[in-house]
């Protein structure tokens, strides 16, 4: 039966991740629809050595808020070759 009063649970069926928001969707689909040169372009500037701990503050800020998991962030980080 459906309960008005239960929390809504922001994790996904599959794997117990979180479910991607609206913007978090649609940048991703911006992403998928450009270029690739465009996409390496954006990427290069993305993972310029200076952008590193930016990066990082960033996984550790979605980490904490629950928008992924640390399954999530350790493939990432393995995908993207950042060590910490």
């Amino acid at each position: 039966m459906w309960n008005p009063f239960k929390k809504n649970n922001k994790q996904d069926d599959k794997d117990g991740e979180p479910k991607m928001g609206f913007l978090q969707s649609m940048a991703l689909k911006r992403f998928e629809k450009m270029s690739p040169e465009k996409r390496e372009k954006v990427m290069q500037d993305a993972f310029d050595p200076k952008n590193r701990k930016k990066l990082l503050k960033s996984f550790d800020e979605m980490e904490r808020s629950g928008m992924a998991s640390k399954s999530q962030i350790r493939k990432a980080k393995e995908r993207l070759g950042i060590y910490e």
